[in-house]
């Protein structure tokens, strides 16, 4: 039996059935591309997809070049945790208005605004801070971006969900992904690359060229890099300026402060668990594990570069490139496939290739340095990522119910962090004790019960 789109929509944004939806040609599919709301969708996802290398990826190539040892750079990845526990503060963003602000802006874009203002006062920060001398100015205000970018996210998650109907969402969750992974090529290999040219003449490197780490470490170089990373938040306040607020759902007005806490933040999780019931742990598990292969793996592989001789242009060149270029193709391929396929088959595709592309990983790892075969390698990888995320986003967004859209995103995201996010935290402790093949290995095999997790929503759903 073939499986429906895997979303179940709440009744005020519901889908059309499966077989009552008309089949669009691969023209006018990629038309709806160049639609405004997409283009929109285009360049938040840049200020989106900016911070999130800045205080993860990135920042663990540079404290590792730094000398920073692997256990300590796997412990400070927990600043993630900050995207796990914004469900929290999502009851706020949905309902607190910013004085002044919101009244002239909107509920949705003055968050956005004072949300992206946060990051780049967290940018600047990390770009006067010396991890060779202390850690915590670092780690302080590499904290204040988590916080205000999980913010971002959640603001602008109810932002996409408002701005569309439910068939629109996964062209909407494409364009936002390549938006996303536009900044990450800037927040990866851009970085990299203004680093590597702001560096003085005389980087002492050893004979063989590998970069000894510590040695070669030069903090001003990063300081340029990261002040420009600041200057380039003005691509999402501009376009958060520019745009209009989505219509607004209207609320039911509270009597008194304990009903407004009791709409603000019990409300979004019950109407969750009385749409879905029993099933409800069904999802919340898939979410909190479907992308935990990745997550897990993904702290460890600029370290990975560092230690295995490849320098900040290799890495540039290869993963932020190369690597991105074939995310967005991933991206805009798992759109397209949601829209002609339904969510559940492109689900299940993903949770498959993200699991098998962490083996070549392991393979890479026992192949020593090899340019070609890292762009095989982190492209097949990048391929798989993008058109995982694609589906997931828009089966997450099928989830919400648009009263409470900020909130029950926040959450569906946040339990999609959590559970990997912790894990990883123990990724430099993993490859000290069994090394990077092994390591690589074992996360491979973390997605192996994210596909019976698939099969079982896609069997509820028939």
């Amino acid at each position: 039996m073939t499986p429906p789109n895997l979303p179940t929509p709440s009744a005020d944004r519901a889908a059309p059935a499966q077989d009552d939806t008309p089949r669009l040609g691969w023209r006018d599919t990629l038309r709806v591309y160049l639609e405004p709301a997409s283009l929109r969708m285009l360049a938040l996802g840049f200020s989106a997809g900016l911070p999130l290398l800045l205080v993860l990826g990135t920042l663990s190539f540079r404290l590792r070049e730094a000398g920073i040892d692997r256990a300590t750079i796997g412990y400070l990845s927990w600043v993630g945790l900050a995207y796990a526990f914004k469900w929290c503060w999502a009851p706020l963003v949905d309902r607190l208005p910013i004085p002044l602000l919101t009244r002239a802006m909107g509920r949705r874009r003055s968050w956005l605004l004072l949300s992206q203002l946060c990051i780049a006062g967290g940018l600047v920060g990390m770009a006067f801070a010396d991890p060779r001398h202390t850690l915590g100015p670092v780690v302080w205000c590499a904290l204040l971006v988590a916080v205000a970018s999980a913010t971002q996210d959640i603001a602008l998650d109810a932002f996409r969900i408002e701005s569309a109907d439910s068939r629109h969402q996964g062209v909407l969750a494409a364009t936002y992904q390549t938006g996303y992974r536009l900044a990450m090529i800037w927040a990866g290999a851009g970085v990299l690359w203004i680093a590597a040219r702001a560096e003085a003449p005389t980087a002492v490197v050893q004979a063989v060229g590998q970069v000894l780490p510590g040695v070669a470490y030069q903090n001003a170089a990063w300081q340029t890099a990261y002040l420009v990373m600041a200057a380039s938040l003005l691509v999402g306040v501009l376009t958060v300026l520019f745009s209009r607020e989505p219509a607004r759902t209207e609320l039911p007005p509270a009597r008194n402060a304990a009903e407004w806490l009791r709409g603000a933040l019990l409300e979004p999780f019950a109407d969750f668990l009385r749409r879905h019931r029993w099933q409800a742990v069904l999802i919340l598990a898939l979410i909190g594990t479907y992308r935990i292969s990745d997550v897990v793996m993904g702290i460890m592989a600029n370290p990975f570069y560092v230690d295995m001789g490849y320098t900040k242009d290799e890495v540039a060149a290869v993963t932020k490139v190369y690597g991105v270029v074939m995310t967005l193709v991933g991206a805009f391929l798992g759109g397209a496939l949601t829209l002609r396929w339904g969510v559940g088959r492109v689900l299940m595709l993903g949770a498959v290739l993200s699991a098998l592309t962490n083996l070549l990983f392991a393979w890479l790892a026992g192949h020593g340095h090899d340019v070609t075969a890292l762009i095989a390698v982190v492209s097949a990888d990048n391929l798989a990522s993008g058109i995982a995320s694609a589906a997931f986003i828009a089966y997450l967004s099928g989830l919400t119910n648009v009263q409470y859209s900020a909130t029950q995103y926040a959450l569906f995201s946040s339990m999609m962090l959590l559970a990997p996010k912790w894990l990883a935290g123990f990724s430099g402790v993993a490859v000290d004790a069994v090394g990077y093949p092994t390591f690589f290995a074992g996360t491979a095999l973390l997605g192996v019960p994210v596909l019976a997790l698939v099969w079982l929503a896609l069997r509820k759903n028939k």
